[in-house]
């Protein structure tokens, strides 16, 4: 009887999780007004000409319902919704944070059922409520890597669409029609907001604090000021072309130099965890020392101490900016 609870148990708690990370990536395929409206319009808020208090219509939700906690608490606890939409992750942030408590309960209710020690159990339920937050992160951090390698060429075929007489919103269009996400979609967008009525130095804008790359911030303050005092936007343009190619070729010089670091800090970092392991299945009395004997939790303190420093310092000596 135990063991068909058990076996019950595992099943609801592995479709609970795969449950959860399928809901992180999925799409949602209706999606509100209010949504269909910010993929065209700046989000920043608008002050009034005249002084008042009273914010643009497009600066708040077409609702108007009261917050929730949940949305209380992303407010004020890091800005989850920009990280949502960095990595082009259709969710709301709240539903991101109720999707990754309930992935930690069911780690936690999963490892309980399956007999682990009391010790694993609120290490697995960290780790499973991190996990949808790993998640996007890596898929930010992609997709940011994608835009960046295709800025060069988005750049100059704006300064050929230029060069041939279109105006810049119009460069824009292009890029938006002949490159692929995500540089097609942001710029798209900036096209999409200048339509609508916001001027293009701030949809520029908008763009360059959606996406956080130096090279766009360079190509949007040339932009701007090529817009306020003249001169040849083109050959700008083909200058940060040539300047952010020239970076990625240094960039990959100090990747292949700096190789054997990464790989060694990989190998110094997990082999700790990797040997606990295998001594625990080995032999699980003889590594429950560390954790009944008072000295046996200061060795693991300072342990978990040093790695975290060991990494940090690893970090920074391969991580070189260009």
């Amino acid at each position: 009887m135990l063991s068909i609870i058990v076996i019950i148990a595992a099943f609801i708690g592995v479709t609970a999780l795969v449950g959860g990370v399928a809901v992180v990536f999925r799409g949602e395929s209706h999606r509100l007004v209010e949504d269909r409206l910010d993929a065209f319009t700046s989000t920043r808020k608008v002050e009034p000409k005249d002084g008042s208090k009273e914010a643009s219509l497009l600066a708040h939700p077409l609702d108007g319902d009261a917050p929730t906690v949940l949305e209380v608490f992303v407010s004020r606890f890091g800005n989850l919704r920009r990280l949502l939409e960095q990595a082009d992750v259709s969710m709301q942030p709240a539903k991101f944070i109720l999707c990754s408590i309930v992935m930690s309960i069911a780690s936690a209710a999963v490892a309980l059922f399956c007999g682990l020690s009391s010790v694993f159990v609120p290490m697995m339920a960290i780790a499973a409520g991190l996990v949808p937050l790993l998640l996007v992160i890596f898929k930010r951090k992609r997709r940011l890597n994608s835009f960046a390698k295709l800025l060069p060429d988005a750049l100059e075929l704006i300064a050929r669409a230029l060069r041939a007489g279109h105006s810049l919103a119009a460069g824009f269009k292009l890029v938006a029609d002949e490159m692929s996400d995500p540089i097609g979609t942001e710029f798209g967008r900036v096209y999409e907001e200048q339509n609508l009525g916001i001027p293009l130095d701030q949809a520029i804008e908008d763009l360059s604090d959606r996406i956080p790359n130096l090279d766009l911030r360079f190509f949007a303050t040339a932009v701007i000021l090529q817009r306020q005092t003249g001169g040849d936007l083109a050959e700008i343009l083909d200058k940060i072309g040539q300047l952010v190619r020239e970076r990625f070729k240094i960039w990959g010089a100090i990747q292949a130099l700096t190789g054997e670091g990464r790989i060694s800090g990989i190998v110094l970092l997990g082999l700790p965890p990797a040997l606990f392991i295998v001594i625990y299945r080995l032999n699980a009395e003889y590594i429950q020392v560390l954790f009944r004997d008072p000295l046996g939790k200061q060795m693991l303190a300072v342990a978990v101490f040093m790695q975290i420093v060991g990494a940090l310092v690893i970090r920074k000596i391969v991580n070189i900016k260009v």
